[in-house]
């Protein structure tokens, strides 16, 4: 008997999660040079790195010796402060992949059935498959969510249903009166987790009142990241709001020091730099109108994005992914989420996204 059987079938049957291709693999596949690559795969902030996160980060370096506050006080105490929520309602996670899984963990057995959407976040179905649970995946509308079609999908197993505003890979969006009358439709035996990793680059007067909505919805779990438009995607930290209740039972299965000094002190840091929040919006909106522009004239087809990427379709995406590659341009293929057809791209810069858009010509003659 081979020792890996012993390991359940549904863990065994997990297909694992493909990152975006790192800048050192492509250069050392194809004898490049480091510098002469640009990643656009991975939604990365191309501005780097807030800059008061980066003192913060100079501040701490002396006590890597020591053990991280497990609770994550400081960072917490921030968050709270920010959102006019009590620090009972917050969950800290090592990037908001982690506090997804432990929404998993905690309500998520065999015989227990979580929801999500064709195309949507590829990390649904493997915390659900982990947990031993069944996936119920609906098909998307337009490349986005049926919230109508969700809705008739839950069952007397049903227990999660995981909502992705923007969605990743597609970047489409619910509208908050849609998601409000879905969620309030629901029983409240069902927990709602909506992932809002995409927030900040929303439109102000788009955005949801989704933590005003907790104190309604004790079923609704938010769920936001550091490593979006705060530049903090090496460091790993997310976090999740949800009623006090169902924060203590995702603390309780969270891994102690799930979250590093370095991490909780960057993102602590990085909660107050709204200047830099603002310059990443900025860009990502001109980079959004620059690229686009760009599809356009290709006249390449392409799904309207509200986050800092945007899914467009090539036909072969395997081929022309390739050939980009051997350009030194790492764009995202997005077979594994039902589109072979479609490339993902991330708005970078001004002179990454000519670049971009000069390869994938050449790419398609």
């Amino acid at each position: 008997m081979d020792i890996c059987d012993l390991a359940p079938g549904y863990i065994r049957d997990i297909a694992p999660y493909q990152p975006g291709k790192p800048i050192p693999e492509l250069a050392r596949e194809l004898g490049l040079e480091e510098s002469s690559i640009i990643k656009l795969a991975s939604n990365e902030n191309p501005l780097g790195v807030s800059p008061r996160a980066k003192d913060a980060i100079g501040g701490v370096l002396a006590d890597l010796a020591r053990y991280p506050d497990g609770n994550g006080f400081e960072l917490k105490r921030a968050l709270a402060r920010r959102y006019g929520l009590d620090e009972s309602c917050i969950v800290l996670g090592n990037g908001s992949n982690d506090v997804l899984e432990l929404a998993a963990r905690v309500f998520l057995c065999s015989g227990r059935e979580a929801i999500y959407s064709q195309h949507a976040f590829a990390v649904y179905p493997l915390v659900v498959q982990a947990s031993g649970a069944r996936g119920v995946e609906v098909p998307a509308r337009e490349f986005g969510h049926d919230l109508d079609a969700m809705r008739r999908a839950v069952t007397s197993r049903t227990r999660l249903v995981f909502i992705a505003n923007p969605n990743n890979p597609t970047g489409t969006f619910v509208g908050a009166a849609a998601l409000e009358q879905f969620i309030s439709g629901l029983p409240r035996d069902i927990l709602v987790v909506l992932d809002e990793a995409y927030n900040e680059y929303l439109e102000k007067a788009a955005r949801a009142d989704s933590i005003g909505w907790l104190g309604r919805f004790p079923n609704l779990i938010v769920t936001r990241t550091f490593s979006k438009v705060y530049g903090l995607a090496g460091l790993r930290v997310g976090y999740a709001f949800a009623a006090a209740g169902v924060a203590d039972l995702m603390n309780r299965v969270r891994q102690p020091f799930n979250v590093n000094s370095v991490a909780l002190a960057a993102a602590t840091a990085a909660l107050e730099d709204d200047e830099f929040v603002r310059q990443s919006f900025e860009l990502n909106r001109a980079g959004m109108r620059q690229v686009t522009a760009g599809l356009k004239r290709l006249e390449i087809e392409f799904i309207p994005s509200f986050g800092n990427f945007v899914s467009f379709k090539v036909g072969d995406g395997a081929t022309v992914f390739r050939k980009l590659l051997e350009m030194g341009v790492i764009v995202r293929p997005i077979a594994s989420y039902g589109m072979p057809a479609h490339l993902r791209v991330t708005i970078g810069l001004e002179s990454e996204n000519a670049r971009f858009l000069a390869a994938l010509e050449q790419a398609l003659r």
